[in-house]
């Protein structure tokens, strides 16, 4: 596939998960928050300190997001291998990990504090799995464009 084509695929990627994932954090998790706030009133107390949290998990998913959406600029204008997208990859690989951690260090504390149940923190460990291999490939990948940057730069240098 040519640069633009690849430019212009990881854009609308970017944009499609941006969307389902307003959509999700946005209107499907208040709205199951509320429909198990009407089902279970004597757990309504829980609503907001739950909802805050995984809104607060939001943050670092739109950070990346907008990281993949600045690599895809890079690659339009043909700089695929360059530091700047091994920064970026870099930074993913940081974000993902450390939501990971968040997502499952918040679920064990509201178990801690009754709030939450086994089974929850029981999928976090899956939702922390997947993040740690997102943060992996992540700095894999970092890891390779930083050296055929370094390739890149050494090549220019050659007559």
């Amino acid at each position: 596939m040519e640069q633009q084509k690849l430019s212009n695929l990881l854009k609308f990627i970017v944009i499609g998960v941006g969307i389902c994932s307003l959509i999700v954090y946005g209107f499907l998790i208040p709205s199951f928050a509320s429909s198990m706030k009407s089902y279970y009133p004597d757990l309504s107390h829980y609503y907001y300190p739950w909802l805050i949290f995984v809104w607060s998990t939001a943050i670092p998913f739109y950070i990346i997001l907008v990281c993949l959406w600045k690599i895809a600029l890079h690659m339009e204008h043909n700089h695929s291998f360059s530091k700047e997208n091994s920064k970026l990859l870099a930074w993913i690989s940081n974000l993902s990990l450390g939501d990971a951690l968040f997502f499952f260090i918040g679920n064990v504390v509201f178990l801690f504090f009754n709030m939450n149940h086994p089974s929850i923190v029981i999928v976090s460990f899956f939702i922390m799995f997947i993040g740690i291999a997102i943060s992996v490939a992540s700095a894999i990948l970092s890891h390779l464009v930083r050296k055929a940057a370094t390739l890149q730069e050494e090549n220019d240098l050659t007559i």
